[in-house]
């Protein structure tokens, strides 16, 4: 009886593992039927959609495809935060690039976006938006896939952000204290700069990545990056940050092999542009291409 109760109890426990991994990877491979344009690995490269820069509402800026929904396209959302003192247009090369590549980015206009709330509002405006008829965005929008990253306080605004069910992924840039890693809900690619003094990774960096355990997580460090390198364009982190969100909010399957699969094909743990990087059980757990 009890040898029959240890089998049944190995197989459950596999079986939660193999649904588990299923449920991960589920998300990118539903998506991949969207159809926007591949880039054939250039995630630094500026993507295939002219850019529209306009006010979304009177607290937050949009950066968009200039044309939204062409051949019946849905676009992701990503909300941004700003660090401590910044707007919009000071990460503004970064965010017109992320919306070269087909997402419709929601920049909050606050100078203080640490409580995730200023982003989850622009998330929610997009979702009427979708709904509305007459809008720019009527049935434009994948309202299923919505990102949240931000640099600074911003970060630390993503991860408040991140734990609302409406966001699929979050990728805390140098991030500030805000917000609790436990209750996150989807994966996370946390980044450290090599030579930040502001937000020193092995300070407050890594120990945040480490308090993921239930979530996939990555932690990427940039070598010789300082808390300013993703001001402007984002610096060596805006490939990294791109290949991320055309995984889990498009599909992007030419993504996969950048963070997934052994550790001796997964790009970005051999590139000696990243001084470190770091990767969870759930992660590992995520198969290659």
């Amino acid at each position: 009886m009890a040898r029959t109760s240890h089998r049944a109890r190995w197989w459950a426990g596999l079986l939660t593992i193999i649904t588990a991994v299923a449920l991960l990877t589920a998300p990118a491979a539903a998506a991949s039927q969207a159809g926007f344009p591949p880039v054939d690995g250039h995630w630094a490269d500026p993507g295939p959609f002219p850019v529209t820069t306009e006010a979304l509402d009177a607290a937050h800026t949009v950066y968009r495809p200039t044309i939204l929904g062409e051949n019946g396209l849905k676009h992701p959302v990503i909300v941004w935060g700003n660090g401590t003192g910044a707007t919009p247009p000071v990460y503004g090369a970064l965010l017109r690039h992320l919306a070269s590549h087909g997402f419709v980015v929601a920049a909050a206009d606050t100078i203080n976006a640490g409580s995730g709330r200023e982003m989850l509002d622009g998330a929610a405006t997009l979702i009427a938006e979708n709904g509305r008829a007459g809008s720019e965005y009527h049935q434009k929008i994948d309202v299923g896939h919505v990102g949240a990253t931000g640099h600074s306080q911003g970060g630390g605004g993503a991860i408040a952000a991140g734990a609302d069910a409406r966001i699929s992924t979050t990728v805390p840039i140098e991030p500030g204290p805000q917000g609790r890693i436990s209750a996150l809900h989807g994966p996370m690619f946390i980044l450290g700069g090599q030579a930040d003094l502001i937000v020193a990774p092995p300070l407050l960096v890594i120990p945040r990545y480490n308090q993921a355990t239930k979530i996939p997580a990555i932690y990427g460090e940039l070598a010789g990056a300082t808390h300013f390198t993703p001001v402007g364009d984002g610096g060596g982190f805006r490939g990294a940050i791109t290949a991320w969100f055309r995984f889990w909010l498009m599909g992007d399957e030419q993504a996969r092999p950048v963070f997934f699969g052994p550790a001796t094909s997964c790009r970005l743990c051999d590139d000696h542009a990243w001084s470190s990087v770091r990767r969870n059980a759930p992660a590992q757990a995520i198969p290659g291409s």
